[in-house]
């Protein structure tokens, strides 16, 4: 089982920074990768030498948003997971994402122990492709 190849795109330091701590900590996931505004997000995703299994997306940056980044990498027809992991997951932005290709919507402030769970099952080889929200039957 190889590592999760993980690009991030979190506009907070700390955050960006905690989260790779854990993520990297708990599983086997690698972050390759980290943007804080959605055009250097879309610049190294478009690069063909940048594969990854997996991109976090927030919904906020400091520059354009993530569902840009989720139009991009759509319209790019990157092959790999696309997740959001947002304060702002209401149900109609968990709708918006799904439609513009995240797999998953995970809300920070209470899904992150789903969001290890999914990245666990990516490494076990799961991850069916189907989007669908945190807590959503499958």
């Amino acid at each position: 089982m190889h590592p999760i190849r993980t690009y991030l795109v979190e506009d907070s330091p700390v955050i960006r920074e905690s989260l790779i701590a854990t993520l990297e900590e708990l599983l086997p996931l690698v972050v390759v990768g980290s943007a804080d505004d959605e055009a250097s997000a879309l610049q190294w995703l478009g690069q063909a030498d940048h594969a990854v299994d997996l991109v976090i997306v927030d919904i906020f940056l400091k520059a354009g948003s993530g569902l840009g980044v989720l139009l991009g990498a759509q319209a790019m027809a990157l092959s790999c997971k696309r997740v959001v992991l947002s304060n702002y997951a209401t149900q109609e932005m968990r709708r918006k994402c799904l439609s513009l290709g995240a797999d998953r919507v995970f809300d920070k402030s209470q899904e992150i122990e789903a969001l290890i769970s999914y990245c666990e099952e990516l490494a076990n080889g799961g991850g069916d492709g189907v989007a669908h929200t945190a807590g959503a039957p499958r």
